[in-house]
């Protein structure tokens, strides 16, 4: 039987690619999906919701594109998290190699994009990372837990235009605020630290998470991401309200989150 559709999914941690896949079969019958899963990182029941799948070290990238082309993937998505340890306890193959030589500045941005340039040579194609889950990007204003409060508006709209200014200068992509003042700023330690030290510097009162995307992002492999672990993380540490970007956001599990929300009284609000 021939598939409409065969996509790979470059897949890292977290539950972001099996709601791929559950979109996925929802919105195109019939696709193949095909999992290159990693040692250490993908979840391993990930496997059994695939048509193939294949495990591979991170940097193997020449054996990942042998594996998608036996396969017939032209098509692949990049989704999930590889850990900051295990990008720098890299053992990378030769395709790797040329990658990092010909790349001047080694973030994710020019990562991510030299190695979608190296699956086009081979004529697979990088889609959107949001591609099957537009009903997981909210809309604007409120969208879960208690609606915000007149100041609570204002920190949003106030922490939306610092954390822009901060991602085009490929700090971070989240800050917390508190009363119009700036408590603290993602950079490459993560979203999880920063809403640590928002949460203690704020004295865990009325703080704010703020995550936005970056001017001109690459929606191929970076997407800010919502899910319960960013929650739990905020009500252990005493952030109240979280603001995101309109139709720019990944709501993952998103009845978790409602819940969660509920429980600990913090409200989701995006901003336009």
């Amino acid at each position: 039987m021939a598939h409409p559709r065969t996509i790979g999914i470059i897949a890292g941690s977290g539950v972001y690619p099996e709601t791929f896949i559950a979109s996925a079969r929802v919105k195109s019958p019939g696709v193949k999906l095909v999992v290159a899963a990693f040692q250490n990182e993908t979840k391993p029941e990930l496997t059994a919701l695939a048509d193939a799948s294949e495990w591979f070290r991170v940097a193997q990238l020449g054996k990942m594109i042998k594996f998608f082309k036996r396969e017939g993937v032209t098509e692949a998505v990049m989704m999930g998290q590889i850990s900051p340890k295990n990008l720098f306890d890299l053992r990378p193959d030769l395709r790797v190699l040329m990658i990092l030589a010909r790349v001047k500045e080694r973030n994710a941005e020019t990562l991510f994009g030299a190695i979608a340039d190296e699956l086009a040579k081979d004529g697979i194609t990088v889609l959107n990372a949001t591609t099957f889950l537009e009903d997981h990007l909210p809309g604007a204003g409120y969208v879960c837990g208690p609606a915000f409060k007149k100041r609570q508006l204002a920190d949003a709209e106030f922490g939306f235009r610092i954390a822009k200014q901060t991602s085009a200068l490929d700090i971070g992509q989240s800050v917390c605020v508190r009363h119009g003042t700036v408590l603290a700023v993602e950079a490459f330690e993560g979203t999880n630290q920063c809403i640590r030290r928002g949460g203690e510097l704020g004295r865990g009162k009325d703080v704010m998470l703020v995550k936005v995307s970056k001017p001109n992002q690459d929606f191929r492999f970076d997407v800010p991401v919502i899910g319960p672990q960013t929650i739990e993380n905020c009500a252990s540490s005493g952030v109240s309200g979280i603001a995101i970007e309109a139709r720019k956001t990944l709501l993952l599990e998103k009845d978790v989150v409602a819940s969660l929300c509920d429980r600990h009284g913090i409200g989701i609000h995006a901003v336009e």
